[in-house]
């Protein structure tokens, strides 16, 4: 199957990739990597009217230091972060993350921003920037507007992003140098979304003490208890049935499988973040 016919626009800068989303009246659709975007037109799962093509606009392809924040532009590929060279907490973790998504090829072309804006629950990034608390700046007709990671997944395949607006940047705080950190998927081959995913960060010199539990039917779920325990008290409170308990009573619901699952991602990654 293919898709409907569509009108293509490739605009230089970010103005113009929205005036021409405003233009479309809401039926259009902004390309980017082209890795989700691209099946699901094929499927007609999705028929827009207009493609806007922004994988050349120089501003959204940048990754730039401004004091302790990292600036991530939209375009920037899952590639691009996996092979940069920064040995720091922040940039480790961004590239280990990176280099899990699904394949080398995939890696090349798809990017950041189109993995958030389309806000898979088990994405990789989705749980990565809720665990950094990522800022996301969203740019429309009337301006730029700053999202929190936790605000901006409304649910599944939902996010604050309007019809004529685009994500044009994530903002990160870096992690301090002493930072720890992990991140463990499970998955049933390399690949593949993954069936379970945990995260967790402790960072001292930024007072910070998070662990979550991702690829939920919706928006990670964070686990603060069991994270503030974990940095006062160190490895040892997190046995399997701490993390189980901690993860049936923020995420209800689960049967015994999932229950596991997650269970088992969030303690590994707690393990990896401990130990490095």
């Amino acid at each position: 199957m293919k898709p409907p016919p569509f009108a293509y626009q490739r605009p230089a800068d970010v103005p113009a990739a929205v005036a021409a989303l405003a233009a479309a009246g809401g039926a259009g659709r902004l390309l980017a990597g082209g890795q989700t975007l691209g099946p699901m037109l094929n499927l007609r799962l999705v028929q827009p009217s207009l493609l806007v093509d922004i994988r050349r606009i120089d501003a959204l392809k940048r990754i730039e230091r401004r004091g302790n924040v990292l600036a991530i532009g939209a375009a920037v590929t899952h590639a691009a972060l996996e092979d940069r060279a920064d040995p720091s907490p922040t940039g480790r973790l961004l590239s280990h993350a990176a280099s899990a998504i699904a394949y080398r090829a995939i890696r090349n072309f798809g990017t950041v921003g189109g993995s958030l804006a389309h806000a898979d629950p088990a994405a990789d990034w989705i749980t990565l920037m809720t665990l950094l608390d990522a800022r996301l700046s969203i740019v429309g007709v009337s301006g730029t507007r700053q999202v929190l990671m936790a605000q901006f997944m409304k649910g599944a395949f939902t996010t604050e992003i309007g019809p004529a607006e685009l994500l044009a940047e994530i903002e990160i705080e870096e992690l301090s140098a002493d930072a720890r950190w992990g991140y463990y998927r499970l998955c049933r081959k390399v690949g593949e979304f993954p069936d379970a995913l945990g995260a967790a960060v402790f960072d001292r010199g930024r007072s910070v003490a998070r662990v979550l539990a991702g690829a939920l039917d919706g928006v990670p779920v964070s686990l603060p208890g069991l994270a503030g325990r974990v940095a006062s008290e160190g490895a040892a409170v997190a046995t399997l049935d701490a993390v189980m308990q901690a993860v049936r009573e923020a995420v209800p619901g689960l049967d015994a499988v999932e229950l596991q699952l997650h269970a088992a991602a969030v303690r590994r990654a707690i393990a990896q973040a401990l130990a490095s």
